[in-house]
C-alpha cells in the first residue's frame, strides 16, 4: 500500500526576527492560494505542519475540502541554526552542510536536525499508510528528511529550492519509491 507525502516548502515571509509567528507577504498569501488550488485535485486525507505560522498558512486551505483541522507536529518545524544572530548566513549554513555533526552555538547540526524530522515522517507513515498527507514545513528540515532517505538531495539541491515548493514522496511502508516535484 502506497503512501504520498506532500513536504510543502512554506511560502514567502514578512522577515521578523520571531520565528514561530513571521506572516506571509502578499506574494506569500497569493502562492498559498496557488497551493490550495494544487491540492484540489490530489484527494488529499490528512493536513500535518510545522508549528511555524508560515507553515500553517501555507497548508491550512486545503483544511477547506478535505473537512479536516491542521495537524500541528514541531518534529516538523525549521532547523535552529543557532541561538544567537548569525552574522553571516550563507557561510553558517555551508557549514553545517559540509560538515554534519557541526552546530553554531545552541543550534542543530544536519545529523540532529534530520533525525527529528525523519522520526517525524516514520511516525507519519507508520500512522497514515495508504494516505496523501499534505506536509507544511521548512526548506532546511525538507532537505535533510528527503537526504535521509537519498543522498542526492543535499545542499545544493536545497539552494535551489523556490519559495513555496512541493515535492511529493511516495513510500511502500517506510521505503522511498518515487520522489516528483509538482509546483513549478
Amino acid at each position: 500500500m502506497l503512501t504520498n507525502l506532500y513536504f510543502v516548502r512554506h511560502a514567502h515571509s514578512t522577515y521578523t526576527p520571531y520565528e514561530l509567528k513571521r506572516p506571509f507577504s502578499e506574494k506569500g498569501q497569493a502562492d498559498a492560494e496557488k497551493i490550495t488550488q494544487i491540492f484540489k485535485k490530489e484527494n488529499i486525507d490528512y493536513v500535518i505542519s510545522s508549528p511555524y505560522k508560515r507553515a500553517v498558512q501555507t497548508v491550512e486551505g486545503v483544511t477547506d475540502f478535505t473537512g479536516k483541522e491542521v495537524i500541528i507536529e514541531s518534529d516538523f518545524k525549521e532547523r535552529i541554526l543557532s541561538e544567537v544572530p548569525i552574522e553571516n548566513f550563507d557561510l553558517a549554513i555551508t557549514k553545517v552542510w559540509e560538515e554534519p555533526t557541526f552546530s553554531w552555538e545552541g543550534g542543530e547540526s544536519n545529523i540532529i536536525a534530520q533525525k527529528r524530522g525523519f522520526e517525524a515522517t516514520i511516525k507519519v507513515l507508520d500512522r497514515y499508510e495508504g494516505k496523501n498527507i499534505v506536509l507544511g514545513t521548512h526548506g532546511n528540515i525538507m532537505v535533510l528528511i528527503m537526504n535521509y532517505f537519498d543522498k542526492k538531495y543535499g545542499f545544493s539541491f536545497w539552494k535551489a529550492l523556490n519559495m513555496p515548493d512541493i515535492y511529493k514522496l511516495t513510500f511502500n511502508r517506510t521505503k522511498l519509491i518515487e520522489v516528483k516535484r509538482i509546483w513549478k
